[in-house]
């Protein structure tokens, strides 16, 4: 049950790096065109929204993962 946990925490690791490495372009690009239009100093308001988004998506990510262990401990 333990090991199965620390290989399920492993993959989950796994995934959130694979999964920034492909937002990465999308999110720059997306931030881009924002900055741009809101005339903010450019690399201040790139960070901001970056962080912002890897954030949101690693709380997800937490959810998803946890939700399973719970299923699974049942």
């Amino acid at each position: 049950q333990y090991q199965q946990q620390l290989l399920q925490q492993q993959q989950y690791q796994q995934q959130l790096l694979q999964q920034q490495q492909y937002q990465q372009p999308v999110i720059q690009q997306q931030q881009c065109q924002q900055t741009i239009i809101q005339q903010q100093p450019y690399e201040q308001q790139l960070l901001l929204q970056q962080q912002q988004r890897q954030y949101e998506q690693q709380l997800l990510q937490q959810q998803q993962y946890e939700k399973e262990l719970l299923l699974q401990q049942r």
